[in-house]
């Protein structure tokens, strides 16, 4: 079987699997929020000061919130079937649409975050491996213990006070500058210093664990025997770190990278909101508070699957690194 007929069977086999685990997912999911006080209704109606009984009981069946769970839960798959997330009772729209509004920012701080803390990770766990037991690995064992210790919230709150508020070098929150209309490398310039500090304060957590990973790999592999022998023949060992040694031991980083997406997806939930960042972890903050039941049950099930696509990516990554790793 060539390697294509490999990637198109690991894509055709978690495609299958996800579809038992998003009918949990939704489910349990399902039934978990109504286990939370109030509903959307309760919230609209105490937004436009008409709490009363025949105004909540008007709200309600017009969203049908007034109807047995199960139906609503039937009603929901329904709506799924014909690829739909159902209407935001407070805002009037198809969540749907919601969600695709706030989905890029979303994936656009994930992916910066992952990428650099898979590159800080590699390049300060070989710095540390190479150096083992000198005071540069000593310096960056130091740091890396240090953001593994702290909260991801806490580190953004950090790098506002610092570059934003010390010295005025990075905006404190927002995605872009209000006021003129950039195009070209100045629209692309003023994006990127918005993204800065977001995605720092969510990698900064995850480089301290690659570079730990990193370090303990990599002086791993340096014992073995295919690198001695690189090395007795004179091979510069620039090459041999890049031939020999990083690509074997870029496989349990990449496997535990993939592992971590979800956890990533978590705490963009936190940065989100401390930098008044517009993406679906806000979105959920938002829905949260006004107890957008459906809204919030489209944010799982979205973030579900890119959790699952993102471990399938990095399934193929794994075997394209090291071909002897069978893609489930």
């Amino acid at each position: 079987m060539n390697g294509l007929d490999r990637v198109g069977k690991s894509l055709l086999r978690n495609a299958l699997q996800a579809i038992p685990t998003i009918f949990v997912i939704v489910t349990l999911g399902f039934f978990l929020l109504q286990l939370a006080p109030g509903d959307a209704a309760d919230y609209i109606a105490a937004e436009s000061g008409a709490a009363t009984s025949e105004g909540l009981a008007q709200i309600r069946r017009t969203f049908g919130l007034d109807l047995p769970l199960l139906t609503q839960l039937i009603n929901y798959y329904g709506s799924l079937a014909h690829f739909s997330l159902g209407i935001s009772p407070r805002y009037g729209m198809p969540v749907a649409d919601m969600i695709m509004q706030r989905l890029p920012g979303t994936l656009l701080l994930m992916g910066i975050a992952i990428v650099v803390a898979l590159l800080l990770g590699l390049l300060t766990g070989t710095i540390m491996a190479l150096t083992a037991g000198r005071l540069p690995d000593r310096v960056l064992s130091v740091l890396s213990l240090l953001f593994y210790s702290i909260p991801s919230f806490w580190i953004g709150l950090m790098l506002i006070i610092l570059f934003s508020v010390k010295l005025g070098w990075l905006p404190s929150g927002g995605a872009r500058s209000i006021g003129p209309s950039l195009a070209g490398w100045d629209w692309l310039a003023d994006r990127a210093r918005f993204l800065v500090l977001p995605g720092l304060s969510l990698a900064l957590y995850y480089v301290a664990i690659y570079a730990r990973l990193t370090r303990a790999s990599v002086l791993e592999v340096s014992t073995q025997d295919h690198v001695r022998t690189a090395i007795a023949k004179g091979m510069p060992i620039g090459r041999v770190v890049r031939r020999h040694i990083l690509r074997n031991a870029l496989t349990p980083v990449t496997t535990v990278a993939g592992m971590h997406v979800a956890g990533i997806l978590g705490g963009a939930v936190v940065v989100e909101t401390v930098f008044s960042w517009p993406g679906m972890g806000r979105l959920a903050y938002e829905a949260i508070l006004s107890r957008e039941y459906t809204l919030l049950l489209g944010i799982m099930l979205m973030s579900s699957l890119m959790v699952i696509a993102v471990n399938a990516l990095f399934d193929i990554i794994q075997s394209l690194l090291d071909p002897r790793v069978e893609v489930r």
